[in-house]
Parts: C-alpha cells; structure tokens; sequence
C-alpha cells in the first residue's frame, strides 16, 4: 500500500517555464506531475482541484484523455467510423463531412476537452452572423444570411459527436448539454398525424400506386425511400402476411415485417397494377429499375385533396402514434418501428398530444343547458 501523503496535492515552479505544475498522487497512491498551462496562481489551483476532484470521482483517465485528443482527429475518427455507410445513409455522412468542415474550422486546433459549452455559445452566434457564399463562374457570391436550420443542423453533429466522446469515456459530460440555441428554429422535425378521415380524403385524390404507399406506410411504418420503394416482389409474402426488409438504415431494420390486413391488400392491389417487372414501384424510365422519389406526385395530391404540405415520411410517425395510442406499449413500438433507441419513438409519437387536443374540441360547453345529465363511466 502507499504511504500516505502529507498534503493532497501541492503546486510549484520549475526551472525554464513561466507555468506553474501540479503534483498529486492517483487513488492507487502514484505520484503524477504536469504542468498546469497557466501562470496565474488562481488559475492553477483551479485545475489542482480540478485534477484532484476526477480522481476522487474516479474519472482521472477519462479527463486525461480528453485533454489529449485534439478535436480534428477526433472528428475525422468519427466521419470514418460513424457516419459512414452503410451505418448511415450517404446524404447523411454528406451532410455530417460538411457540418465537420466548419466545426474544423473554428475547433480543430483545440483539444477535446477545450471545447466547452461557452465556446460552442460563441460559435453558434458567429455562425448565425455569416453569410452564405455562392460559388459561381466569376468568383464567389456573397449572398443572404445563414438559415438558423442550416447552423442548428452544425449543432447536432457536434453534438453527436460529444456523444460518442462521453460513450468512449474520453469526457465526463457533453459540452452542448449546457448550451441553449439562440434563435428559435423552425421547420425541425415535427412529425404530422394523419388522421384516419384526413388520410381518407388524401387517398380519395390520389393515384392508385400512391393510394397504396399511403396504406403500406401507416399500417407498416416502412421508410419510404430506403425500404418500400426498392422492394422487389420477391420480399412479399402475401400467404404469410410478411415483407422481408434486406437492407435499411440501421441494422435493427433488416427483419421480417408483419402486415395487417389493409396492408396485404395495398401489396396485392400493387403487385396487379406493377406489371411484369421485378420491382414493387417500377420506375416509368426504366422498367428495370424502381420509383427514387414521390415529392412531384405527394404535393400535388395534397393540394387536390386541399391539405396543407407535410411530408410523406411522417405516414412513419403516424403508424407509430396509432399504435401507441391503441395501448400498445412503449417498447414493442420501437421493436415495430425497427429502432434500436427508444429515444427516437418518443419523437415519432410525440403528436398523442395534437389527438388529446382534437378529444378536447369534442367538449359539450352546454351539456347542463340542456338539462341532459352526462355521467362518467
């Protein structure tokens, strides 16, 4: 066993360096010596008691390394490692290396463990004072301002990538947990309920293909572009009631999907009207090939059916609404959903509240007036 130390941790000067050094011992009872990086004597006991703190929290190592890595390697680990597919989408891994880019620019000199929450403050509000620059054949043009969206999506791969720091054990907490975003936001991700009489009115003014996407997608809750639009008529099991899912966006999503019954008559109707083709949603250019996007076809029936523009991912989010709001519980929505983190059915299911809003409107203000007594059962 070590011998016990006389004082808990002390500072001092060394010859041909202008920074005080610390020295303390760990919780094995080693002496460990650094230096401080600063000259101010406050400044220095800080980071004493800072030292001394982790190793009593038992989170020294964690600390260390964090003060260690230098941010751009750090981000570059993460591009390489985790952003990448088929772990994420290409769009996504291209939007993750641009947002990089800038997060570069400002940190990549720091260490990990430099970038606090103060600094992350400073360079969102930097960010939302640039200026867009437009590339063209005579140089570059500066145009309008930064959209918050455009900054807030640089926020979330940072934050994203803290993350993973914390998950690593190379942070003791995430820096952008104390950080609150200066403007608001909109057009974020705020999924849509489709109502059953909405969806109703949507179908009655939309092509037959499209009609049965809409059924598909809020009675299975596929992803639209990565999971139903390549399916190919081999991955229907009709007899069964199952599709089978070989590639996704997350590995939790590779896995036999059970239909309901509108389900399997929307795959039905859609291999009739498919043709001959190997593909579910044959592309009209290619009959080898298969539909890459509705958006022409999706705004136009909304517009027929005199509906306001949402997306047509959110049938996702509708199919795991219905579900919860059926009573089916938290966790076997997410196992539907085909997601490995709860964290993300919450944001899918989060418009209950817009159907306890609709529930509301349905109050009788003169039910008493009418001299019609209501009893709750």
């Amino acid at each position: 066993m070590a011998r016990p130390s006389e004082h808990d941790g002390v500072l001092y000067r060394r010859s041909g360096t202008k920074f005080w050094w610390m020295r303390y011992h760990d919780r094995v009872g080693k002496r460990c010596q650094e230096t401080t990086g600063t000259s101010d004597w406050h400044e220095a006991q800080k980071k004493l008691r800072e030292r001394l703190q982790a190793r009593d929290d038992n989170i020294l190592d964690i600390v260390c390394k964090g003060e260690q890595l230098p941010f751009e390697e750090w981000v570059d680990f993460f591009l390489e490692n985790y952003s990448k597919p088929p772990l994420r989408a290409p769009k996504t891994h291209e939007a993750n290396s641009r947002a990089a880019m800038h997060l570069k620019t400002v940190f990549g000199a720091r260490k990990l463990a430099d970038v606090s929450g103060e600094a992350i403050e400073g360079y969102l509000r930097h960010r939302l004072r640039q200026h867009v620059q437009v590339k063209t054949a005579a140089g570059v043009v500066r145009a309008g301002l930064l959209k918050p969206s455009t900054v807030h999506q640089e926020f979330r791969v940072l934050r994203r990538l803290q993350n993973l720091s914390v998950r690593k054990k190379l942070l003791r907490t995430n820096p952008c947990s104390e950080v609150e975003f200066p403007v608001v936001v909109r057009h974020l991700f705020r999924p849509h309920y489709v109502s059953w009489s909405e969806q109703q009115k949507i179908e009655s003014k939309a092509p037959e293909y499209l009609r049965n996407v809409i059924r598909i997608m809020t009675e299975t809750g596929l992803r639209i572009y990565k999971e139903l639009t390549p399916m190919r008529k081999d991955q229907v099991d009709l007899t069964n009631g199952l599709v089978w899912i070989p590639d996704s966006k997350t590995p939790n999503g590779v896995a036999e999907v059970p239909l309901t019954e509108l389900a399997v008559a929307a795959f039905r109707d859609q291999m009739r009207i498919a043709g001959e083709g190997p593909c579910l949603f044959p592309s009209d250019k290619n009959p080898r090939g298969h539909q890459t996007t509705f958006k022409t076809v999706w705004s136009a029936t909304l517009r027929r059916a005199g509906i306001p523009y949402f997306r047509i991912y959110d049938l996702r989010s509708t199919y795991a609404t219905r579900l919860s709001a059926g009573g089916v519980a938290d966790e076997w929505v997410t196992q539907l959903l085909r997601q490995g983190d709860a964290k993300v059915f919450k944001k899918y299911s989060q418009m209950k509240l817009q159907m306890k809003r609709e529930a509301l409107l349905k109050l009788n203000r003169r039910a008493n007036e009418a001299g019609v007594l209501v009893q709750a059962g």
